[in-house]
C-alpha cells in the first residue's frame, strides 16, 4: 500500500503528525507492506536562507499574541508525544534544500540514484532523515538552509557526506521538489501534514494514533478484498 506524506520540516504540526504516524505504524500488522515516501511542501516558500525572527514573522501575519497562542498549545501536545519543542530557538528559514536532501534519501532507498549513482553511498531510511531535520529545527534551533549543516545531519544518519555536499552544491532534485509541490496543488492540498494513500484517500492533519490506525486498516481491507 503506497503512502505519500506531504510535509514541511519547519511545520510543527507535521512533526507531531509524523511522530503519531510512526506510533500508528507499530500497531499495524501489515506495516511491512507499506511503501512510504516523503514529499515536499513549503509553507513559506519566500523564506530567506538567512534566518529571521519567527515570532515577528508570525505576529506580522496573524497579529499580536499569535506566536504565544500557537506555541503554547503545540508545546503541550508535543510533550504528550515526547517532542521537545523549543520555539524560543526556532527561526524563519527556507526549506528547499532540506527537501532536496530528503528527495536524495528517497532516491537512494529506492535505488534511483540518478546522477549520484555512487556505490559507496549508503541507502538511509528517509524517515530518519526527516525526523533528524525536525529535531534539528524544533529542538536545536538549527538553520536548515545551511548546506554545511545539512551535510552534517545527513552524515549522522549514514549518508555519504561527499555525495550529499555535491548534490546540494548543484541543482539535483530541484525538479523532484518542484514536482512534489505542484502535485500537492494538483491534489488540492492546502495544508500539511497530508497522508495520501494510493492516490485515493487522504488523512489530513496530525490525527490521533488510533484514528490513523483505524483509517489505514480500513483502507488496507478495501484493497485486499
Amino acid at each position: 500500500m503506497k503512502i505519500d506524506i506531504w510535509s514541511d520540516v519547519v511545520c510543527p504540526w507535521c512533526y507531531l503528525g509524523a511522530v503519531r504516524f510512526d506510533a500508528a505504524m507499530e500497531q499495524l500488522p501489515f506495516r511491512d507492506e507499506l511503501d512510504i515516501r516523503w514529499r515536499a511542501y513549503q509553507l513559506d516558500p519566500e523564506a530567506p536562507r538567512e534566518p529571521q525572527d519567527l515570532r515577528a514573522t508570525l505576529e506580522r501575519k496573524y497579529g499580536p499574541g499569535a506566536f504565544d497562542t500557537m506555541t503554547t498549545r503545540l508545546t503541550r501536545l508535543g510533550e504528550n508525544e515526547g517532542i521537545d519543542y523549543r520555539f524560543d530557538l526556532t527561526q524563519r528559514v527556507n526549506t528547499f534544500d532540506a527537501h532536496r536532501l530528503v528527495a536524495f534519501a528517497n532516491a537512494l532507498q529506492h535505488g534511483q540514484h540518478g546522477q549520484h549513482d555512487d556505490p559507496t553511498a549508503k541507502a538511509p531510511n528517509p524517515r530518519n532523515i526527516v525526523n533528524r531535520l525536525f529535531r534539528a529545527y524544533f529542538t536545536e534551533g538549527e538553520n536548515l538552509a545551511d548546506q554545511d549543516r545539512l551535510v552534517q545531519i545527513a552524515a549522522g544518519e549514514g549518508m555519504e557526506p561527499t555525495a550529499v555536499a555535491e548534490m546540494l552544491a548543484g541543482d539535483s532534485f530541484t525538479d523532484v521538489v518542484t514536482h512534489d509541490i505542484d502535485q500537492a496543488r494538483g491534489f488540492g492540498l492546502s495544508g500539511v501534514p497530508a497522508f495520501v494513500v494510493e492516490e485515493r484517500w487522504l488523512i489530513s492533519g496530525a490525527q490521533e494514533v488510533d484514528t490513523i490506525v483505524d483509517a489505514l486498516t480500513g483502507m488496507h481491507d478495501q484493497l485486499v478484498h
